[in-house]
């Protein structure tokens, strides 16, 4: 009889860790979805910040020309693949402009 109690609150346990879990992943996701974060797109209208988050559908390619830094990938050591950009990927940025002032003599 011992035997089938312990399995019965065995199995309680487990169940009520799976609800606790769920409920977990579930107030997350809702959290995530409801905050209001700011992506690398939404930026098209600021100038770049020296900390750039990657948006969806950009490469370092689209980024660099946007921000004006051709060198993000020698500046950010944690990017070993310049292919593999995702989203929410953070990027340090300076921009690099080119200044063209002639002086007359």
């Amino acid at each position: 009889m011992s035997d089938s109690r312990r399995a019965s609150s065995d199995m309680s346990a487990w169940c009520s860790a799976v609800v606790l879990l769920s409920l977990i992943l579930l107030l997350s996701v809702r959290e995530n979805n409801a905050s209001d974060s700011v992506r690398g797109s939404q930026f098209s209208e600021k100038p770049c910040e020296e900390i750039y988050i990657v948006g969806e559908r950009e490469t370092l390619h689209t980024i660099g020309d946007k921000c004006g830094d051709p060198f993000i990938v020698e500046r950010n050591p944690h990017i070993h693949d310049p292919d593999d950009v995702f989203p929410g990927l953070v990027l340090r940025i300076v921009p690099f402009y080119f200044s063209r002032k002639v002086k007359h003599i």
